[in-house]
């Protein structure tokens, strides 16, 4: 998957940005539909999120103006129904989807995102599952059926396992992994309830927020 950088302004923005848009889309030979949502956009209907397949919005940028300013809202993702992928802030196009590494626990959000991402995991050149101290009693049974799972659909994972010690958050350790060194895409469902969207959609300390420097897949 590539994403190319649209970077327009002035009276006829709008103009090209639409030739823009389709020219990139002509060129990957990908159909699709042009529309503009009004600067007051909250929600699906502004956004025509179910008649999407993938929406993709950039991290808010929260030194704008002393405030958080986001391309799409997260209720948004709340109500869109569709899979979306976040850009961090200063993030330089690159194609992503090679090497993928999925934010895992036996949870239904973590399952929801892994099937949503289903396509570009089959494709992926390497693919890890990153488990955050995972429950001792049925650790290595959980994770030979998402080897299973995920190998009946064409897709071979790697895993990585982090024992918790205390000193680290989930999110702080999956930052911490050696899996994202050479990753261009995390699928997040097992944190998209508490802190992780709080790093997608605001709220997370500073601190923290300067080591989001991934695209990130997520849903609802």
């Amino acid at each position: 998957m590539r994403l190319l950088p649209l970077r327009v302004s002035g009276p006829s923005a709008r103009n090209r940005l639409q030739e823009t848009f389709h020219a990139g889309a002509n060129r990957s030979d990908v159909r699709v539909r042009y529309k503009i949502a009004d600067r007051d956009a909250a929600g699906w209907k502004d956004f025509y999120a179910h008649y999407a397949d993938l929406l993709i919005a950039t991290q808010p940028n929260q030194e704008a103006f002393g405030r958080v300013l986001s391309g799409v809202p997260e209720q948004v993702l709340i109500t869109a129904g569709v899979p979306m992928i976040v850009l961090p802030q200063g993030w330089r196009p690159r194609p992503i989807g090679k090497e993928v590494v999925i934010a895992w626990s036996p949870s239904a959000q973590a399952t929801r995102v892994m099937h949503d991402a289903m396509p570009i995991l089959a494709s992926a050149q390497k693919v890890t599952a990153f488990a955050f101290d995972p429950p001792a009693d049925r650790e290595d049974a959980d994770l030979e059926m998402l080897r299973e799972h995920l190998l009946a659909h064409g897709v071979k994972i790697d895993v990585d396992k982090w024992s918790n010690a205390g000193d680290l958050s989930p999110i702080e350790a999956l930052f911490a992994s050696p899996a994202l060194e050479e990753a261009d895409l995390i699928v997040a469902g097992a944190y998209s309830h508490s802190r992780f969207r709080e790093a997608l959609f605001g709220g997370m300390t500073k601190s923290l927020l300067q080591q989001f420097s991934l695209p990130v897949l997520v849903s609802h």
